[in-house]
Order: structure tokens, then sequence, then C-alpha cells
């Protein structure tokens, strides 16, 4: 990824979130996106993932944070600091952490809620409306239901649906695993994979399974403690005994170590 490519339909620089006027949360961090690519953000909780989507999405504000030094294009708009309305609009919408759906909603009443931005006329909304059922076709069998009464690999699949209704040009996911059984983890990266292939749809996931992650997109950060560690294309990075055994739990003996086995200043000295 050439970070100087005009081609970037993300580009945030260098920015420092503080909440509450105080608290830092993230330093210095700098990641670009490429329209029409698939970018994963990777680290362990805690490590400032979720903020980073928060910040580019413009939903900071609600919990009293905002970006106090550097700035956010998105489509060659500066959306620093930018309200979350205006950043859906521009075309960057997010799926939130935890399958927020609206439970007392059916499944296609969640999914069509997520037209209501657009200005594009019915008839491409009703085509979009289809197309959702065809990517997951699990929803077809399950429209009328409750999405309160879902599961939980369903109601991502509502999430995901209904953050595509907007016809977004970058989808941004916040941990879509989690939670999940494992089958469920493949059929949603699967669709991710979908979804970018077929509707040319930019993809930036944060997410704790660096494993799946690392093989569905082109290139990725890795976060702690706030800032960037380590980038590159996910293949080189899928090949690094660092990232390996921190990240995949595999080490050269070929057997799993724990996260909790592992101090984190230890793999940062690695890494500097």
């Amino acid at each position: 990824m050439d970070k100087n490519n005009s081609a970037n339909l993300l580009e945030v620089n260098n920015i420092e979130v503080v909440y509450n006027d105080i608290i830092q949360v993230l330093r210095g961090v700098s990641l670009h996106v490429t329209e029409g690519g698939i970018v994963a953000l990777l680290g362990t909780n805690g490590a400032g993932k979720t903020t980073t989507l928060r910040a580019i999405s413009g939903l900071l504000k609600p919990e009293n944070g905002f970006i106090r030094d550097g700035h956010i294009q998105f489509d060659g708009s500066d959306i620093t600091n930018v309200l979350g309305t205006q950043v859906v609009k521009l075309g960057a919408v997010m799926v939130p952490e935890g399958r927020r759906v609206f439970k007392h909603l059916t499944v296609d009443e969640n999914i069509r809620v997520g037209s209501i931005t657009r200005k594009d006329g019915s008839r491409n909304i009703r085509k979009d409306h289809e197309q959702m059922y065809s990517h997951f076709p699990r929803l077809s069998e399950i429209t009328h239901r409750m999405a309160g009464y879902c599961s939980g690999g369903e109601q991502q699949m509502i999430a995901i649906a209904r953050a595509l209704m907007a016809a977004p040009k970058m989808l941004m996911l916040d941990e879509p695993s989690l939670g999940l059984a494992p089958l469920l983890v493949k059929e949603i990266f699967r669709n991710i994979e979908t979804i970018n292939q077929e509707l040319k749809t930019t993809i930036l996931v944060v997410e704790q399974n660096a494993k799946i992650a690392l093989q569905i997109s082109d290139y990725a950060y890795i976060m702690e403690s706030g800032k960037i560690v380590l980038e590159g294309p996910s293949k080189e990075l899928r090949d690094n005994p660092d990232v390996k055994e921190f990240y995949m739990g595999i080490t050269q003996g070929g057997g799993r170590k724990s996260f909790k086995e592992v101090k984190s200043y230890k793999r940062r000295k690695r890494w500097m």
C-alpha cells in the first residue's frame, strides 16, 4: 500500500484522542485505507481500536471525547471531529461492536432502516434491499421475526445488512466475530469478502481474531496502548514470527501461547 497514493479513500494522520479533556487514549495514530481494499486493525482489548473507529465515525462527542491533534480525511473531505450523521452522509458507515439491532423491529424492518439517509430514489433502494437477502440468504428465511429473537450470528448479519443499505463507500466493522461460534465467524467473514468483491465496498475491520482478519485483508495495522506498533501487507504479517506468537498463539515449537502469559512490554521492545 502506497501511503501517498491518491486512491486512499481514508487517511488518518497522526491523531490524538482525549476523553474528558484529560484521558489520552490515542497517541499519534496514522493509517490509510485504499479505495476498494480490505484493511484490518488488530490488537488486544484496550489497545485503542474501537476509539479509532469512533474517531473516524464521528462518535466521540457522545462520550466526551474529541480529536485534540492531527486530522482525518475521507474521500477528500476533512471529517476531523465532524458529527456522525455527516460522516454517514459522506459514505463512511460503522457497524458497532455488540450486534446492536432494533430488537422490537422485524429483521426486514431493521434492514430497511439503514436506507433512511439515502436520496437516490426508491428504485435503487428496493434493488439494494433485495440484494441484502442475496448476500445473507439466512435472513430471507426469517424476515418477519423480531430481531431480538434472532441468534447472535443472525443479528450480526442484520447489522451489516442495515449498514449496507446506506450504500456506503466504506464499511467499518468493529469486532464482527465477537461472541460467535467458529463456523459463524467463517460465514461472516466470507460475507465480508463477498461484499468487498461484488459491491466494491471498501472495508475497515477491527478484530482480535488476527488469523481470520489477516486471511481476508490486503493490509493490516497492529495497535498497542493507543499507538500503531506494526503495519504491512497482510501476507507479510501472517508470516511475521512475532505476530504468529503474540496474536495467533503459535510458537516456534508448534504449540500455543496464552495472551495472559505474554508481557506487553516484551513485544513492544521487539517491535521498536
